[in-house]
């Protein structure tokens, strides 16, 4: 029994990881150049 619970546990979060992964990768193409450098400006 504690095996499947095990199992369940890591398909879980890989499948977490994957998701921000994913969601990270979709907000980095996404933002352009632009937005990027006023970012900078307004950090500085």
């Amino acid at each position: 029994m504690e095996e499947n619970v095990q199992k369940s546990c890591w398909g879980v979060t890989v499948w977490t990881v994957l998701a921000v992964a994913a969601a990270l990768a979709l907000i980095v193409l996404f933002n352009d150049a632009d937005s990027a450098q006023q970012a900078a400006a307004i950090a500085q």
